[in-house]
């Protein structure tokens, strides 16, 4: 599948802000299951634009503005080939041993209600418990975008039983890691069946690692494992390390954000659930 994705993110200040610096984790990398024909970051303010990579091996972009400003627009365009690997994520950059991504952060907490929930989907392998954690998410939770914010934690949104993919991804990463299976959190965009969308953000899923197998994909969202129509960007411990944009400044005042996403690709069928999830930026 060739996917192409357009977005823009602006901010509106109500004061101007100094010293403004992002961190935008925006850029896919090439995988064994997607690879990158072109990929293009514009920003409409004078300023510094440096590419590294993070400690998880994401593409990063540093931007320093120049000067003051009331708005900061960034525009992101860009072509992938993917390919359907069902689920198993190869050739990915990964610096870091699966064991770091045992760890739990604030948002990915396990409470007693959430390892409860794992221990009863455990199966005889892991394959089949992290298939029964995914399709029990899917079954138990509502999609809902007013009842949780960017700094939901899972514990909040598994006792609610609803929230948008990525309060999904953290319970599915709370409940992997409270099992001692090795779980993150990933960014990116998913194409919708009718080939077509723009939505308000990106998309996010999970990935879990089996040993002597590798990473796999699973999206709680759609209940699904990862296909071609998943476009993955970037990955963390969780959302905050993941999100796509990320920044500071000195003064503003109050913050306006708005996001549009569009992803397209000809004919492609995936679940009718499809969660574009909160705005995955923040400031």
């Amino acid at each position: 599948m060739r996917i192409r994705v357009a977005y823009t993110t602006i901010y509106d200040y109500a004061t101007l802000a100094s010293d403004v610096v992002q961190l935008l984790r925006i850029e896919p990398h090439a995988t064994a299951g997607q690879h990158v024909l072109h990929w293009r970051l514009d920003t409409d303010t004078d300023g510094h634009l440096r590419r590294t990579s993070d400690v998880y091996g994401n593409v990063a972009h540093m931007f320093y503005a120049d000067a003051p400003l009331r708005r900061l627009t960034l525009h992101v365009s860009g072509e992938v080939d993917t390919d359907e690997t069902h689920g198993l994520v190869a050739g990915a950059s990964e610096p870091l041993p699966p064991a770091v991504f045992l760890r739990p952060t604030p948002l990915s907490m396990p409470d007693a209600a959430i390892r409860a929930f794992a221990a009863d989907c455990r199966a005889e392998t892991a394959l089949d418990t992290l298939h029964g954690i995914n399709t029990a998410l899917f079954e138990m939770m509502s999609f809902d975008a007013d009842v949780t914010h960017a700094s939901t934690g899972a514990t909040h949104a598994f006792a609610l039983k609803a929230g948008v993919c990525q309060d999904y991804s953290h319970i599915f990463i709370a409940a992997a890691r409270s099992l001692g299976i090795p779980a993150r959190y990933v960014s990116g965009h998913l194409v919708r069946a009718d080939g077509l969308i723009t939505q308000p953000a990106a998309h996010a899923w999970a990935e879990a690692h089996i040993e002597d197998f590798g990473w796999v994909g699973l999206d709680p969202t759609n209940g699904i494992s990862t296909t071609e129509a998943h476009l993955r960007v970037s990955v963390g411990l969780d959302y905050l390390e993941a999100a796509p944009v990320r920044g500071a400044r000195r003064g503003g005042g109050a913050e306006t954000l708005n996001v549009t996403v569009t992803t397209h690709s000809p004919d492609q069928e995936v679940p009718k659930r499809v969660d574009a999830g909160q705005s995955q930026m923040q400031s």
